[in-house]
């Protein structure tokens, strides 16, 4: 059981790590921990899993005497954004995001969709649950349902600056949680012809696995914007947090250069302001963060990392190479919906190709992420740190090296028995050269 606790959520097997008696637990133990007094939201996904895990949720938050406020099968920023607007004490939702079916997991939040981590309570929670240390009040709580969906397309649409215009696109929902919302939005676009793909909830994922970042489940995206002649095309993953895009060629656009793609936009619409990235983004997003007047903040990877500094510093917007996207005005939590209806809204008002929009980002070679299974990961990292030690080191997450014309970062996966590395180089030829000596060194025995 202990295995299940990461630096930003529970997940694990399940069965046998993730269990509905794990779920009493811990929303027990988070009933007894969060420190504003009020209800508890909690939500769930599509899994076959979910709905079990989550009425013992319930119970285990109502036991020891809180009420419970039931969002239903929503989106995870949905479920966020029903943290904040609600004013509840906290919540959980069930979900193990992207990974397969056979997991599944929880997103714990306090008030105002603020992240409980490694670092800001989840360790706490874990000792509790490993101890079993449960309460039962002498009066328990109540349930109720409450549906949000619709309170939260109108936010979205509101906290886009312009409106969405005529465009042919298409979307995949990967059979996860995102499709009945994603069609909520869309018909507010009245001039956007959609085309679905996988809009039906369907926690065995029949069609491929519900995760953007692998460009192999993207396969059918692509071919629909290719033979429809669409003028972009949209993934998301299992729990709705994650967008993926594709251009009207059906080319994959990177997450880290549509962070700088968007944060343009929000510049130029606040007159200024702070932007933060995950430390495995382009420089062209520090880049042009910078050459439009705004301050950056790298960060390492995490969404509990990522809120936090956006909160600390009244950050604007925030991006990470995973295709989270994060919004100030969304209580500093990542939208999935904000940044494609942003996307949507700039392309329909420029009346550019995305590709078009998007060619000034790419000017560098990049590797992509690469997951690499090692023994010793962190003899690997130290490895790295000798066999590159003329370089500007960092140890934000994992080992970032700067050198002349190339850098590139490593870190252990904080969800697989993986080093992930991202390299990016001036050009295609450094980069294949410098990829060669990286890899030599992290399969090294």
């Amino acid at each position: 059981m202990a295995g299940v606790f990461h630096a930003y959520d529970v997940r694990g097997l399940c069965p046998p790590d993730i269990t509905e008696d794990l779920a009493y637990k811990l929303g027990n133990a988070l009933a007894q921990t969060l420190p504003k007094q009020g209800a508890v939201g909690i939500a769930r996904d599509m899994r076959p899993s979910s709905p079990g895990l989550s009425e013992a949720l319930s119970k285990g938050i109502r036991d020891a005497g809180r009420d419970v406020v039931n969002i239903g099968m929503v989106t995870t920023p949905c479920f966020y954004y029903a943290i904040g607007s609600l004013n509840l004490a906290g919540g959980i939702i069930v979900t193990a995001s992207h990974n397969p079916a056979e997991y599944n997991g929880f997103k714990i939040c306090r008030e105002e969709a603020i992240p409980i981590g490694g670092n800001s309570g989840l360790k706490n929670l874990e000792k509790m649950v490993l101890a079993s240390q449960t309460h039962s009040a002498d009066k328990p709580g109540t349930e109720s349902d409450k549906d949000i969906r619709a309170a939260y397309i109108d936010h979205v649409i509101k906290c886009v600056p312009d409106p969405v215009g005529e465009l042919a696109i298409a979307v995949d929902c990967a059979n996860g949680v995102a499709g009945p919302m994603v069609e909520q939005l869309f018909e507010r676009f009245d001039k956007v012809s959609l085309d679905k793909l996988y809009f039906e909830p369907d926690g065995t994922f029949p069609n491929h696995e519900a995760n953007p970042l692998k460009l192999e489940t993207l396969v059918d995206l692509q071919k629909l914007v290719r033979d429809k002649s669409l003028q972009l095309g949209i993934a998301f993953d299992g729990d709705g947090d994650r967008a993926a895009f594709v251009d009207e060629k059906g080319d994959p656009v990177a997450s880290d250069l549509l962070t700088a793609f968007l944060a343009s936009d929000v510049l130029k619409q606040h007159g200024g302001g702070t932007i933060v990235y995950d430390l495995r983004s382009s420089l062209v997003v520090k880049e042009t963060i910078e050459k439009l007047g705004g301050k950056g903040i790298e960060e390492r990877v995490g969404h509990a990392f990522i809120k936090k500094t956006m909160r600390d510093n009244d950050v604007i917007f925030g991006g990470e190479l995973s295709g989270h996207y994060y919004w100030k005005d969304n209580y500093f939590a990542d939208s999935a919906f904000m940044a494609i209806t942003r996307v949507l809204s700039i392309v329909s008002r420029d009346g550019k190709p995305l590709s078009e929009l998007i060619a000034p980002f790419r000017r560098t070679a990049q590797s992509g992420e690469i997951n690499y299974k090692v023994e010793d990961k962190d003899g690997r990292i130290e490895a790295l740190s000798k066999a590159f030690e003329d370089g500007e080191q960092s140890r934000l997450d994992g080992i970032s090296i700067r050198c002349d014309g190339w850098w590139f970062n490593v870190r252990k996966s904080n969800t697989e028995p993986v080093l992930r590395l991202n390299l990016e180089a001036q050009d295609e030829a450094l980069l294949k050269e410098k990829l060669v000596a990286v890899e030599a060194v992290i399969k090294a025995s």
